[in-house]
């Protein structure tokens, strides 16, 4: 039959036209694969989690810690200061093709797609470091095909435009493992106290197993999990031959110097100061707090880090073999106000509440000084001004009412004057202040000097009784070493957004004199005397090799030490949380953290004299009878005095030769019968030339 074709000849046509088929579907797949590679590689990719971050500088300008919404604690190093054991345990585990494969394990993302269409969900994955990466720094980690298709895409944009060098970098820095460590030096830092270069066979296998289940397999939750999880590294790493049985072996039986968990620290630098900063960003200068969180701001500090350092040094070193015990430490400029270090606990990682803001905690007699310069300020009393300390039934409230306190020890002076009083710390003497110039006045003294806590007008107020915080008590003995100018506290210089424009920016410290010069200064220099014999914090007069003013407190719960140089204020707080009682030793730890800080703080800082302000005269004294000394008077003191304040009756119980050599705001003397000169004078005269 002549209209039949050949059957060969109809089977060729079918594959001619299958071929062509197949041919163009290829090469319209190809066009659309280039197409989607240049897409992908044209493309940029989403800011990162962490690219978003707003940064906190110090007074250098360099950073010091990150705002997250996880409160992540990274610490990133390049990948040449990371352990080899480190890279090549986390190969073994994790991507043993990892420098050889696309970004994708094909083989393992086909087996995991026939497991989750056999089951219809998300319940298996297979990915590579690269796409670990992707999805911790752009996704969620919800199981959707959605997520999983632009995990895809992100994985291949990372694998166009970084080396695999440089991505494993990045996933290194950024994997959790665990207790809030994002990054393996924050792991290495936080588990072994040390750099991640640093680390061993054995500490680089425990810490490449954790990512896979941060809690499970944490040593401080569950060992057992963690060294099994370590074995299975260890066996890993022989399989792929970057080490040996005998290696993993040995490695395993090693034991493991892990930081007690009461020594785990965050890394970040100055993390109490970190919140505190976000408080006054979103409290006070009405930032939202996503945008602190998201907005790439960058926020200028007063933080020095030297110095920052030196408090935390202090801090650990002081409260060495203490359990339970807490501590602030908070330290600013009398001149300008700038918050140089706080240090708002023993440990961040325990205990994120910052007692430098604690206003539950009485001074006790580091309360003192601000009565006695409400009580210098008023010229009601001078530094001579005499009280008996002796047990003594005070009566107030128009006799309605007694208080009987006692000094430390039982230990009374008998007739004294102001500076004996504040050396030693004489709580009669304190009382009896306080009711002769009135607890009305002494509160408004203290609230100009910037304690805005409330104070009950009550005479043990002269004793601290009313709580407040360690901001406020440095704040206060701030304008006393500053010469009775208050400078606002600042801790926040200016905020930039993520394009450099300044959003906000602090304005120039401006004092404001609010107690008259001289009366600072007189205080100060009987504050001077409490580091000298005699002295509460003469134990710690050998650490202070320059001139420093302050005073100690305690109470039955909480230790103090405040004080100052010209150039800085510090306020030590010591206690326990719960109200518990301090034991002695517990209450001498205060001042050598203070005299620590201090001078490690300021040992570049030339040693200085507190300046003498106009409206001071110093005069010799006879210490027992408070009259101008003579040159027949056994014992001798130069005084200093708000000038009007000074004595003008010279002694007459030794001689008749009268001392009375006086000396003006500018050193000059006004009288002089005697050459004789204290060492104070002669080196204050010396400096000051």
């Amino acid at each position: 039959m002549s209209g039949m074709r050949p059957k060969s000849t109809s089977r060729g046509h079918v594959f001619f036209v299958l071929f062509k088929i197949s041919f163009i579907t290829v090469l319209i797949g190809l066009i659309a694969a280039a197409a989607l590679l240049v897409y992908l590689y044209g493309t940029s990719l989403p800011m990162a989690d962490t690219d978003r971050n707003s940064h906190i500088l110090d007074s250098e300008g360099e950073v010091i810690a990150t705002f997250s919404a996880g409160g992540k604690s990274a610490t990133p190093v390049p990948l040449n200061a990371i352990s080899r054991h480190v890279i090549d345990a986390t190969l073994a585990v994790e991507d043993r093709k990892f420098y050889s494969h696309p970004g994708f394990d094909f083989k393992g993302v086909a087996r995991a797609v026939l497991v989750n269409l056999e089951n219809w969900k998300m319940t298996q994955g297979a990915s590579t470091l690269t796409q670990q990466l992707a999805r911790n720094l752009y996704l969620s980690h919800e199981r959707t095909w959605t997520r999983k298709a632009k995990e895809a895409f992100y994985t291949a944009q990372l694998e166009m435009k970084y080396s695999k060098d440089e991505i494993l970098e990045m996933y290194l820095n950024e994997i959790y493992y665990g207790h809030g460590a994002y990054g393996i030096e924050s792991a290495a830092q936080m588990y072994f106290g040390k750099s991640a270069d640093k680390l061993n066979l054995a500490e680089s296998a425990l810490l490449a197993g954790i990512p896979k289940g941060p809690t499970y397999y944490s040593p401080y939750n569950h060992m057992k999990n963690a060294k099994n999880r370590q074995k299975i590294v260890l066996d890993s790493m022989v399989e792929t031959g970057s080490i040996t049985a005998a290696e993993a072996a040995k490695a395993y039986e090693q034991i493991l110097p892990l930081k007690p968990e009461s020594e785990r620290r965050t890394v970040e630098a100055a993390p109490y100061f970190r919140d505190y900063i976000r408080s006054l960003a979103i409290e006070k200068l009405g930032i939202d707090e996503a945008m602190l969180e998201h907005g790439g701001l960058s926020i200028y500090t007063t933080l020095d880090m030297r110095m920052q350092q030196a408090a935390e040094q202090a801090v650990s070193k002081g409260l060495k073999g203490s359990s339970g015990l807490e501590t602030a430490l908070i330290s600013m400029d009398p001149r300008t106000g700038y918050i140089k270090a706080m240090v708002g606990g023993k440990n961040y990682v325990e205990n994120q509440y910052n007692h430098v803001l604690a206003t539950t905690r009485q001074p006790g007699s580091a309360f003192k000084p601000i009565m006695y310069l409400t009580a210098l300020d008023s010229g009601e009393m001078t530094s001579l001004s005499m009280f008996e300390s002796r047990p003594t039934l005070f009566r107030y409230d128009d006799d309605r009412k007694t208080y009987q306190p006692r000094n430390f020890g039982d230990k009374y002076l008998g007739e004294i004057d102001m500076r004996r009083a504040i050396a030693a710390s004489d709580n009669i003497y304190a009382v009896s202040t306080i009711l002769k110039i009135g607890t009305e006045q002494v509160i408004s003294m203290a609230h100009k000097l910037g304690i805005t806590s409330s104070l009950d007008p009550v005479p043990s107020l002269a004793l601290g009784a009313s709580p407040v915080s360690p901001f406020e008590m440095a704040a206060a003995y701030s304008v006393i070493g500053g010469g009775g100018v208050q400078v606002q506290p600042t801790a926040i210089l200016r905020i930039t957004d993520a394009a450099g424009r300044i959003i906000y920016e602090a304005p120039k410290p401006t004092g404001k004199q609010i107690v008259q010069p001289a009366a600072t200064y007189v205080l100060t220099r009987l504050m001077e005397g409490v580091f000298e014999e005699g002295g509460t914090g003469d134990r710690v007069a050998d650490l202070m090799k320059r001139p420093v003013a302050g005073k100690s407190g305690t109470t039955d719960t909480d230790a103090w030490m405040v004080g100052f140089t010209p150039e800085l204020t510090t306020a030590v707080w010591v206690g326990y949380d719960k109200g518990k009682s301090i034991t002695v030793t517990d209450g001498r730890r205060a001042a050598p953290i203070f005299a620590e800080f201090t001078e490690k703080a300021l040992e570049n800082v030339p040693p200085k004299i507190f300046p003498i302000p106009e409206g001071v005269v110093s005069a010799y004294i006879d210490p027992n009878s408070g009259k101008l000394a003579t040159a027949d008077c056994p014992s001798q003191r130069l005084e200093v005095f708000i000038k009007g304040t000074e004595p003008k009756e010279a002694c007459t119980g030794h001689g008749d030769s009268p001392k009375t050599e006086m000396l003006q705001e500018d050193g000059s003397k006004a009288n002089t019968q005697d050459e004789k000169k204290s060492w104070w004078a002669d080196f204050k005269r010396w400096w000051m030339e």
